[in-house]
């Protein structure tokens, strides 16, 4: 049996952009991991019309629909109430939830009030979903064979739902297949290039088997997905298909799965006993940034210097005056001395350095925006590089950042 499923977002904040829909992603990911395949995403008003149509078309098209937002206390929260005229049900005073509800607030030292108690109104041909974080409970639905959830819409309540009671009852109902991704994460070719390179991997593969390509600044995802019956079996065919995509580009591969070049490079650090600095002119610590985001980071990462000017290049980095006059701040030699520079100041082992122009502005015929030079020092060596990023500025600084650091992993892994 393959479950197909819909999730739609309800919300106008979504629709103007004021908040980003993580919810969908969250449950997506979720639901591929029992074995139910998402067959479509749907934001819509918080509108009663808008979605009695959106829930018609998902039922047309799949057999779960999970829907979040709109179960709050105030009067823009409409879904429970469109729901229930959806579904041909009364609003009832559910006793289980209003003594769920008084247990929440009296817990948190809050009054109750009629808006909470409302909360306890609920379809009376609903299922009730308990809800540990929140007041609003969930409510699933069967109608026509077709299952329908209603979830609340902040983060932390609806994960907690999904998880502990959703989930568990979707797999004690449905004899649902296996879903497996398995992700490998390029850097340093483009994705034509790697397109090109795996053109007889993506014919040989089985039909069984999908492989997609995720580009993103500075690096590609290539990610193999699976649906089948057996986990053993399954599990084996996937496994099969990585290592050959993997002996394929061993050259170009920084990470797998959600692995990111930052948790790669602090692995090796940790596994080392070694440290990291940063000296950063374009990226404008961007890079420390990505470094510092991995929990324990203290434990390897010693700083880094922002050197956006020459005058701090010289006189924090200790950069030479006549370097930048002769060759530009954007350049081989100061990349160089800039790692140089901040390994001797910090005493740290390793040393990123870097120096372009990001743009909009600053280019030239000779340097063009997005002209970056990276540097990577150990005590043995210093390597430096010039990239052409473009002329997104943004974007340039997550290709030079992402970059540096796959720079670094290389030099590390070739001192092991």
């Amino acid at each position: 049996y393959r479950m197909k499923a819909e999730i739609i977002t309800i919300g106008d904040e979504i629709l103007i952009g004021q908040v980003t829909d993580t919810n969908s992603a969250w449950i997506a990911r979720a639901l591929n991991g029992i074995g139910v395949e998402i067959e479509c995403i749907t934001a819509i008003p918080d509108q009663p019309e808008a979605i009695k149509n959106a829930l018609d078309a998902a039922a047309n098209r799949t057999d779960l629909v999970m829907i979040t937002g709109g179960l709050g206390p105030t009067k823009d929260d409409i879904t429970k109430k469109t729901l229930a005229g959806y579904f041909g049900s009364k609003l009832v005073r559910n006793e289980a939830a209003v003594k769920k509800i008084k247990e929440f607030l009296t817990l948190r030292g809050v009054e109750l009030s009629n808006l909470n108690l409302d909360q306890a109104m609920l379809p009376d041909n609903c299922i009730p979903v308990p809800n540990r974080y929140g007041t609003a409970s969930g409510m699933w639905f069967k109608k026509n064979g077709k299952d329908f959830i209603a979830m609340p819409g902040v983060p932390y309540e609806m994960k907690s739902m999904l998880t502990d009671h959703i989930l568990p009852e979707l797999q004690k109902q449905f004899d649902l297949p296996v879903i497996i991704h398995r992700t490998i994460i390029t850097q340093g070719i483009p994705e034509s290039h790697l397109a090109r390179l795996l053109s007889d991997f993506e014919q040989q593969l089985p039909e069984e088997i999908r492989l997609a390509y995720l580009p993103s600044p500075g690096l590609v995802r290539l990610r193999l997905s699976i649906i089948g019956r057996e986990i053993r079996k399954t599990e084996q065919m996937i496994q099969k298909a990585l290592y050959e995509l993997m002996t394929l580009i061993p050259e170009y591969i920084s990470g797998l799965e959600d692995e990111s070049i930052e948790k790669v490079i602090a692995a090796l650090l940790v596994e080392k006993g070694t440290t990291l600095a940063t000296a950063e002119s374009c990226t404008g610590g961007n890079i420390a940034h990505l470094i510092t985001s991995v929990p324990g980071s203290s434990r390897y990462f010693v700083g880094a210097v922002v050197a956006y000017s020459n005058d701090i290049k010289e006189r924090i980095l200790g950069v030479k005056k006549e370097t930048i006059e002769k060759h530009g701040a954007v350049s081989e030699p100061v990349v160089k001395e800039m790692a140089s520079g901040i390994r001797n100041l910090y005493q740290s082992d390793y040393a990123i350095a870097t120096s372009g122009i990001a743009g909009p502005d600053g280019g030239s015929v000779e340097k063009p925006v997005g002209t970056t030079w990276i540097a990577v020092a150990s005590a043995c060596q210093i390597k430096a590089e010039k990239y052409l990023f473009g002329d997104l500025r943004a974007t340039n600084i997550q290709k030079a950042s992402v970059t540096a650091l796959n720079m670094l992993r290389k030099l590390i892994q070739s001192e092991k």
